[in-house]
């Protein structure tokens, strides 16, 4: 794609479509900023909100699942129009979401999906977490068709829909491919740091020499585990293979610095789509589907990486 059709679809995302929300109080209850893309979600849906004219209450759970019901019952209790909430983990969210129904306040999650009665709430935009998965394992088969493949994952946060999904979407994808093995696989919560620590004890208990491959669950473990690489003395993106998924800016960058090698893109918008279902809703009660799906893209060394970092940068990734 062209930066100059990316630069526009951009714009286009960015863009409200209609005013129905100006005027009303929304509560986002946020997981945390333990990601460039968690990060990118937030600011993208402050702007949003900011440009919509509707007060966006905030809320970062800082990963904590407690911290998110807390935050949901204080928006129940200070009667907002509706919830905007990123699920931590996906169980355990039954009562809360009864109170908001009780409370008449429609609840829309964003990015993941929840184990609760869909009654519960409105609707989930969401990517398909299974499918990001299976994207980036169609990638690396067909990358490595012929040649045997031990591979490591960088997991999740242990629990959380996300990582669920896109373990079981690479799984699937590798499933008929006899000379692909993942060898070792444990969770780094999503975060750079973790995905280091964990990619440092991959390197000591295989030998980097025994590893093909890295998936992981997000970028930011896959950058924490570039340098981790490095600091081995091998060369991510040569002698084992980087794929990952969410596209932010830093992955792009280590792609078109040849440390990388392909991630599946999330995009951070998922606020644009949930504030016009409450459009509809607020102009003449109507309903949207259970699952509202964003759009994923893979990216590969093919695509004009540097340019895409900058243009990413500055949505405020």
């Amino acid at each position: 794609m062209k930066l100059s059709s990316i630069l526009l679809a951009s714009a286009l995302v960015l863009a409200p479509m209609t005013a129905m929300a100006a005027g009303k109080t929304v509560g986002f209850s946020q997981i945390g900023s333990e990601s460039g893309w968690r990060a990118a979600e937030t600011t993208v849906t402050k702007q949003q909100a900011e440009e919509r004219g509707v007060t966006l209450k905030f809320a970062d759970a800082q990963q904590k699942q407690e911290n998110q019901i807390k935050a949901l019952r204080g928006f129940i209790a200070q009667g907002v129009d509706a919830i905007f909430l990123a699920p931590v983990v996906a169980t355990g969210w039954d009562s809360v979401l009864e109170e908001a129904q009780d409370a008449e306040i429609p609840v829309i999650l964003l990015d993941r999906k929840v184990d609760a009665d869909p009654s519960l709430y409105m609707t989930a935009v969401t990517s398909d977490t299974v499918y990001e998965g299976e994207v980036a394992g169609n990638w690396l088969k067909d990358k490595m068709a012929g040649k045997d493949c031990r591979i490591v994952e960088l997991q999740g946060t242990t629990g959380s829909s996300p990582a669920i999904d896109r373990k079981k979407g690479f799984e699937k994808a590798i499933a008929d491919a006899s000379n692909l093995e993942i060898v070792r696989s444990q969770t780094g919560d999503f975060t750079r740091a973790q995905g280091k620590v964990v990619m440092e004890s991959f390197l000591k208990a295989e030998g980097a020499e025994n590893i093909c491959a890295l998936y992981a669950h997000n970028d930011d473990m896959a950058v924490g585990a570039i340098q981790a690489i490095k600091e081995a003395g091998a060369k991510p993106g040569e002698d084992i293979l980087v794929v990952a998924i969410d596209a932010v800016p830093d992955m792009h960058l280590a792609i078109a610095n040849g440390e990388a090698n392909a991630t599946v893109e999330l995009t951070p918008n998922m606020a644009g789509p949930a504030f016009d279902i409450l459009d509809a809703y607020w102009k003449d009660g109507t309903m949207p589907e259970k699952w509202v799906q964003t759009e994923s893209k893979l990216y590969t060394q093919d695509d004009d990486n540097n340019a895409i970092y900058e243009m990413k940068k500055s949505l405020g990734y």
